[in-house]
């Protein structure tokens, strides 16, 4: 096992070639540095290509893309076994959890009116999930008296996504006439069914994981 964990093997590829369970593993390297720096190395690969299959993915039809969702979730499982210790990556799974759209097929989407928690958010996608800039999206809601490119200029400056990557405002007739939201809601989208995938099955695992014993026992090694 310490021979193939040096040769830069995985902890389920381990458990896989000798049939050692994952928790045996764990209690054997996570103390070792030179582990660590295999397990950093080996999450940095793993997001590039996971960046690489989300830009790719609309190439991908049929029997192909079904197989490709398969792996979205266990690349989510795997990413996790670093992910899950991630400060920025447990927020961004929290924020999606209580404001994210769990339902649509083929994007991921989150609404506030909180330019600090957008804000938050958007970090998320760029630096713990490696979302290309290209894919990360955003659009208002907005009353119709409230002048567009102001609230624009705001939202773009407050997500740091460019005002050219915002769709067209929607408009909403508020019911109440003076308690409004000054600067509407921004939605920050990822149009990936891939992603989607990833985020749902992050969401499953993480709760779990915080509730382990087991979890916090590394984190103190």
């Amino acid at each position: 096992a310490f021979e193939l964990r040096k040769e830069g093997y995985s902890y389920r590829k381990i458990r896989d070639k000798l049939k050692v369970p994952l928790s045996t593993l764990s209690d054997w390297f996570s103390g070792e540095e030179w582990s660590k720096k295999v397990r950093d190395k080996l999450t940095a690969a793993a997001q590039v290509e996971s960046t690489i299959r989300i830009v790719e993915l609309d190439k991908v039809r049929g029997e192909h893309l079904r197989r490709a969702y398969t792996e979205a979730k266990e690349e989510a499982r795997q990413e996790l076994e670093t992910l899950k210790y991630n400060p920025l990556f447990i927020a961004g799974i929290m924020l999606y959890w209580g404001e994210g759209d769990k339902l649509t097929n083929g994007q991921t989407r989150l609404s506030n009116s909180d330019p600090a928690l957008i804000k938050l958010y958007v970090e998320f996608l760029r630096k713990a999930c490696r979302i290309p800039e290209s894919k990360i999206k955003g659009s208002l809601l907005i009353y119709p008296d409230i002048e567009e490119q102001s609230n624009l200029r705001f939202w773009s400056f407050a997500s740091g996504i460019p005002t050219s990557r915002f769709s067209k405002s929607v408009l909403i007739q508020g019911k109440h006439k003076t308690k409004r939201l000054r600067h509407g809601v921004c939605s920050v989208l990822v149009l990936s069914t891939y992603f989607k995938v990833k985020i749902l099955e992050w969401m499953r695992l993480l709760p779990q994981e915080l509730m382990n014993r087991a979890y916090y026992e590394n984190i103190s090694k």
